[in-house]
């Protein structure tokens, strides 16, 4: 029995070891750097001690850094947040999980609740974006550019089109996020901003004549609303931490989102599937293992057992009529063949695929939603009014050692 209590700790102890908070500790383990797993007892978890004491022997030379940087981890930035984090039930939205809003919810109210915002409605009807005449005019001219592009161009005009752009109040805020979020939506579907409901819009756009279409639509849309410090999150926090305000923060989160080791992924599962469509699955799954190749759309950092968020909106195209060879039997034959499992990407790629999208469609979706995420966090970090500033860990030549200027 002691020789089992010295692998695990409390969380309290091992907040105590590491001297931080069990929200930190609670991060530490999303990220996968500390295993924890429940108590014989049922009622707690507790955490590998050598897990603990690795990271605090990685932390160690913090003690000497300027005090300034003592919040510096040498591995990754871990921030406080009060709006998400991820567990292996799916990700959870101020107390929330996304799995059980994706049930019923939509997009606007998922916005509400991340945006931590009870005292006015920011999705009135009266609330519509402000757009100027330069503003139609790029969008005009970008009809035939991809959406994320074009919303770029867009936004980078929105800010002196609205006089409440630089508002400091936290309701304030929640309102010009709404605005932004009905112009970055019918900018990239090349529509008038509206004040429907924005699973309606995109469905009537993309799908009008599939009755399965809304409803779909809306359930990615808000399992994909946010998910912690991704990539393009913290890219926009970092932003906003310099004093942009939210319209310019949402740009350098497109930005982020564009490469294809993040929202881009979606596009590459979406050529899985289609080389799928055509052929038997066991075949091309074998010659591809074989190969030494990756499948895009499985294997997550986080999930270990695969994405809930992919199982919930599998389940749902299931239920809606998709084909069984994507939505059970491709998922089935890669966990299978690879150990990797299926993540959100590739749910996209098969909705892409069920609903007829466009190709692309995948990561224009991606980026609907996720700025619904990314305006909590930008207004979180205005609110904070901290500049986000990680050290490096050098490890080039010593003083004296470089090449020589000659």
């Amino acid at each position: 029995m002691k020789k089992s209590a010295e692998l695990y700790l409390s969380a309290r102890e091992a907040a105590a070891e590491l001297a931080i908070s069990p929200a930190t500790l609670y991060a530490y383990v999303s990220r996968g750097l500390v295993r924890s797993e429940p108590s014989p007892d049922s009622r707690s978890h507790r955490y590998r001690a050598e897990d603990i004491r690795g990271l605090k022997e990685r932390r160690a030379p913090l003690a000497v850094e300027p005090r300034g940087f003592r919040s510096f981890d040498p591995d990754l930035p871990v921030m406080d947040s009060a709006i998400a984090t991820i567990t292996q039930e799916g990700a959870i939205y101020r107390g929330v999980n996304c799995i059980e809003l994706a049930e019923k919810d939509t997009l606007e109210h998922t916005a509400t609740l991340l945006w931590d915002v009870t005292g006015v409605d920011p999705f009135a009807a009266d609330n519509c974006p402000h757009a100027s005449d330069e503003m139609r005019a790029i969008a005009t001219a970008a009809r035939r550019a991809a959406p994320i592009d074009r919303a770029i161009a867009v936004l980078a005009l929105a800010t002196s089109a609205d006089p409440g752009a630089f508002t400091r109040a936290a309701e304030g805020r929640a309102v010009v996020g709404a605005r932004i979020l009905r112009l970055l939506v019918a900018t990239m579907l090349n529509a008038e901003p509206s004040s429907e409901v924005l699973h309606q819009q995109i469905a009537k756009v993309w799908a009008p004549d599939n009755k399965q279409a809304p409803d779909l639509i809306r359930r990615a849309l808000v399992l994909l609303a946010d998910h912690e410090l991704n990539a393009s999150t913290f890219t926009v926090r970092c932003a906003a931490s310099t004093g942009l305000n939210l319209y310019d923060s949402i740009i350098a989160g497109l930005a982020a989102l564009k490469g294809p080791m993040h929202g881009g992924a979606g596009v590459l599962a979406s050529r899985l599937v289609k080389t799928l469509t055509d052929h038997d699955v066991e075949p091309v799954i074998r010659e591809r293992v074989a190969l030494g190749e990756r499948f895009a759309g499985f294997g997550h950092g986080v999930y270990k057992r695969g994405d809930p968020r992919a199982m919930s909106l599998l389940n749902a195209l299931a239920r809606a009529g998709a084909a069984r060879k994507f939505t059970k039997e491709v998922p089935e034959r890669i966990a299978e063949a690879t150990g990797e499992f299926v993540n959100i990407d590739y749910a996209l790629a098969v909705l892409a695929h069920s609903l007829r999208l466009a190709p692309g469609s995948e990561l224009t979706l991606f980026a609907m939603a996720r700025a619904v995420g990314w305006i909590a966090h930008a207004s979180e970090q205005l609110q904070y009014g901290r500049l986000i500033r990680p050290r490096a860990r050098y490890v080039g030549p010593a003083p004296g050692r470089g090449r020589s200027s000659r």
